[in-house]
């Protein structure tokens, strides 16, 4: 039989040290191929690039590996992946380990996790890892084990239908990790405020600023595990259907 061919991107960009640690896990299972940005693409999201080129260059970064760097969106490089690249459709995508937490709502702004459900559109199990430490210098060995863990698992049983998952491993040793739950998102977001500054030419400009708020208290979800020291697994769809939507106004509307 043939190894599995798994695909790893990021939005870190090719050189960050979570694509290094996700690829030598990744070498354990199938033959792998990169595809990454080529600079940092932290909060695009779904972003698409449309107007202007792409640009692929294969590089020798990671040794017995292809690999390729692309100047576009982490949504860009799963799309020329899958079209340009492989030979075939891979058996799994892997994106990450991302320098930094992708829990709760943070999922809809992650470049990381926005790889992820490209490639689950495409028919592809997808998994997007995060750790919760955005230090280049960081420790990413429990995330190791996290996706060791969690990959063996997946090409083993697969996923449900037109799901994928968002795994995000706490700042702590192995030693202090006290295992892995399957969790829920937090309904949890951001306060944000603008600050207001005046550049030297007198213009003024604006800074994102904020704090993150969880006021969910429920012990089911990825915020509390994370808090506990566990690693937390969200099955996440692409399908944003509110199908309680629905029966309300069903029920409500007079249509």
């Amino acid at each position: 039989m043939k190894k599995p061919l798994i695909l790893v991107t990021n939005d870190d960009g090719i050189t960050a040290p979570g694509i290094r640690s996700l690829v030598e896990v990744a070498k354990k299972f199938g033959e792998v191929v990169v595809v990454a940005p080529d600079s940092p693409q932290s909060g695009m999201g779904h972003a698409v690039t449309l107007t202007k080129p792409l640009r692929l260059h294969k590089t020798d970064i990671f040794e017995g590996v292809d690999s390729y760097e692309c100047s576009g969106t982490p949504v860009d490089c799963v799309k020329i992946a899958v079209d340009k690249v492989l030979h075939r459709k891979p058996d799994l995508c892997l994106s990450g380990v991302n320098h930094g937490s992708n829990s709760s709502i943070n999922i809809i702004y992650s470049g990381t996790m926005s790889a992820a459900v490209e490639a689950a559109l495409e028919g592809i199990p997808s998994i997007g890892f995060s750790l919760c430490d955005f230090s280049y210098e960081a420790d990413f060995s429990v995330a190791q084990y996290a996706a060791e863990q969690i990959v063996k698992q997946v090409l083993h049983y697969g996923l449900a239908n037109n799901t994928l998952l968002n795994v995000n491993v706490p700042k702590v040793s192995k030693e202090e990790l006290k295992g892995i739950r399957i969790c829920r998102q937090a309904m949890a977001k951001w306060e944000e405020e603008f600050d207001e500054r005046q550049d030297p030419h007198g213009r003024h400009y604006f800074w994102l600023t904020g704090k993150f708020v969880n006021n969910d208290k429920g012990e089911d979800t990825d915020e509390w595990a994370l808090a506990n020291n566990f690693i937390s697994v969200v099955p996440v769809q692409y399908d944003l259907t509110a199908h309680h939507g629905i029966n309300y106004i069903n029920q409500n509307w007079d249509l």
